[in-house]
Protein backbone atom coordinates (compact mmCIF):
# COMPACT_ATOMS: atom_id res chain seq x y z
CA UNK A 1 0.00 0.00 0.00
CA UNK A 2 1.36 3.47 -0.95
CA UNK A 3 1.24 6.56 1.43
CA UNK A 4 -1.84 8.01 -0.43
CA UNK A 5 -3.75 5.01 0.06
CA UNK A 6 -2.75 4.38 3.47
CA UNK A 7 -3.99 8.31 4.19
CA UNK A 8 -6.99 7.94 2.07
CA UNK A 9 -8.18 4.56 3.98
CA UNK A 10 -7.26 6.47 7.39
CA UNK A 11 -9.32 9.60 6.33
CA UNK A 12 -12.54 7.93 5.45
CA UNK A 13 -12.40 5.78 8.55
CA UNK A 14 -12.21 8.67 10.29
CA UNK A 15 -15.43 10.57 8.70
CA UNK A 16 -13.06 13.24 7.35
CA UNK A 17 -13.80 14.59 3.83
CA UNK A 18 -11.01 15.04 1.45
CA UNK A 19 -11.70 18.96 1.03
CA UNK A 20 -11.82 18.93 5.01
CA UNK A 21 -9.14 17.06 4.97
CA UNK A 22 -6.68 19.44 2.31
CA UNK A 23 -8.35 22.56 3.85
CA UNK A 24 -6.86 21.46 7.32
CA UNK A 25 -3.56 20.78 5.56
CA UNK A 26 -3.76 23.81 3.66
CA UNK A 27 -3.69 22.82 0.37
CA UNK A 28 -6.11 22.29 -2.55
CA UNK A 29 -8.26 20.02 -2.76
CA UNK A 30 -7.06 18.56 -6.56
CA UNK A 31 -3.54 18.85 -5.56
CA UNK A 32 -4.46 16.13 -2.09
CA UNK A 33 -6.85 13.74 -4.58
CA UNK A 34 -3.85 13.21 -6.69
CA UNK A 35 -1.65 12.32 -3.43
CA UNK A 36 -4.25 9.72 -2.11
CA UNK A 37 -4.74 8.32 -5.78
CA UNK A 38 -1.07 7.58 -6.19
CA UNK A 39 -0.68 10.15 -9.14
CA UNK A 40 1.40 12.76 -7.55
CA UNK A 41 4.48 11.80 -4.75
CA UNK A 42 3.79 11.54 -0.82
CA UNK A 43 4.28 15.44 0.02
CA UNK A 44 7.08 17.84 1.93
CA UNK A 45 7.93 16.55 5.47
CA UNK A 46 5.79 19.13 7.32
CA UNK A 47 2.54 18.09 5.14
CA UNK A 48 3.33 14.38 6.39
CA UNK A 49 3.99 15.58 10.15
CA UNK A 50 0.23 18.08 10.15
CA UNK A 51 -1.37 14.83 8.34
CA UNK A 52 -0.01 12.36 11.39
CA UNK A 53 -1.40 14.83 14.01
CA UNK A 54 -5.11 15.50 12.09
CA UNK A 55 -4.83 11.43 11.38
CA UNK A 56 -3.96 10.49 15.30
CA UNK A 57 -1.04 8.32 13.15
CA UNK A 58 2.28 8.10 14.63
CA UNK A 59 4.76 10.32 12.92
CA UNK A 60 7.14 7.26 12.09
CA UNK A 61 4.61 5.28 10.79
CA UNK A 62 3.36 7.70 8.00
CA UNK A 63 6.87 8.49 7.08
CA UNK A 64 7.30 5.06 6.44
CA UNK A 65 3.88 4.54 4.60
CA UNK A 66 6.12 7.54 2.69
CA UNK A 67 9.22 5.34 1.82
CA UNK A 68 10.94 8.15 3.83
CA UNK A 69 12.89 8.50 6.96
CA UNK A 70 11.70 10.96 10.13
CA UNK A 71 12.97 14.39 9.49
CA UNK A 72 15.05 13.98 12.87
CA UNK A 73 16.41 10.49 11.66
CA UNK A 74 17.52 11.85 8.45
CA UNK A 75 20.92 13.30 9.16
CA UNK A 76 21.80 9.86 10.78
CA UNK A 77 20.99 7.41 7.56
CA UNK A 78 24.00 6.18 7.55
CA UNK A 79 24.28 5.21 11.09
CA UNK A 80 20.77 3.54 10.56
CA UNK A 81 22.27 1.69 7.53
CA UNK A 82 24.95 -0.17 9.44
CA UNK A 83 22.71 -0.33 12.67
CA UNK A 84 20.17 -2.72 10.53
CA UNK A 85 23.39 -4.84 8.61
CA UNK A 86 24.99 -5.64 12.09
CA UNK A 87 21.73 -6.35 13.39
CA UNK A 88 20.34 -8.57 10.55
CA UNK A 89 23.96 -10.23 10.58
CA UNK A 90 23.67 -11.22 14.54
CA UNK A 91 19.68 -12.46 14.13
CA UNK A 92 21.17 -14.54 11.23
CA UNK A 93 23.88 -16.67 13.31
Amino acid sequence: MGYGTFVRNKRTELGISLNDFASRLELSTAYWSRVERELDHPPRDDIIEKSAAILGIKLDDLFLEADRFPPDMQKDKARIVQFYRRSRAFNRK
